[in-house]
C-alpha cells in the first residue's frame, strides 16, 4: 500500500487541508463496509444520482441528512421478532447501516425516492452567481493616452 505525504501542500497552500484529508482517507483500504451496495452516476453535466440497494427497508426506516458537505444515509429496521416461523437460511441482510458521502462544494440534495428496493438520491451542483463566468464588456475611454482630455484643451 502506498502512502502519501501531504506536508508540502500544507506549507504552500491555505484551505486545502480538507482536500488532503479526503485524499488520505480515500487511499486507506475499505474496512469491509460494503453494505448496503450502491452506485454513483452522473445524469448530466451538474446532476448526479446515488442508488442504494435497501431491500427490506421502508421509507420510515431510512433517514437522509446533510450537514455542511457531508451526506449521511442511515437505515434502522424495526425488530422482526414478530415474524412467524424459523429461518433455515437468512441471506437478505436487514441490519442497520450508516453510509457517508463527502459532497463537493455547492452540491446539494434535491430529492430522494424509494422504488423496488432501491433508494435513489438526486444531487445537483449549483454554482453561485459570483462564481459563474461572466463577460466583461469593453467600453470606450474618454481619456486619451496623450493626456489631452477634450477639444477645448487642444484649442487652448
Amino acid at each position: 500500500m502506498t502512502t502519501f505525504d501531504f506536508s508540502p501542500l500544507y506549507r504552500t497552500s491555505v484551505g486545502f487541508d480538507r482536500l488532503a484529508s479526503m485524499l488520505s482517507s480515500a487511499t486507506r483500504l475499505d474496512q469491509g463496509n460494503s453494505y448496503p451496495p450502491y452506485n454513483i452516476r452522473s445524469t448530466g453535466e451538474d446532476h448526479y444520482q446515488i442508488s442504494m440497494a435497501v431491500a427490506g427497508f421502508a421509507e420510515a426506516d431510512l433517514d437522509i441528512t446533510t450537514e455542511q458537505s457531508r451526506l449521511v444515509i442511515t437505515g434502522k429496521r424495526a425488530d422482526d421478532s414478530d415474524e412467524e416461523g424459523e429461518y433455515l437460511h437468512r441471506g437478505i441482510a436487514t441490519r442497520s447501516f450508516e453510509r457517508r458521502f463527502n459532497l463537493a462544494d455547492h452540491v446539494r440534495v434535491v430529492g430522494a425516492s424509494l422504488e423496488n428496493g432501491l433508494l435513489h438520491i438526486s444531487l445537483e451542483r449549483e454554482l453561485p452567481e459570483v462564481m459563474k463566468p461572466r463577460t466583461i464588456e469593453i467600453g470606450r475611454s474618454s481619456a486619451r493616452l496623450t493626456g489631452v482630455n477634450s477639444k477645448e484643451d487642444i484649442a487652448a
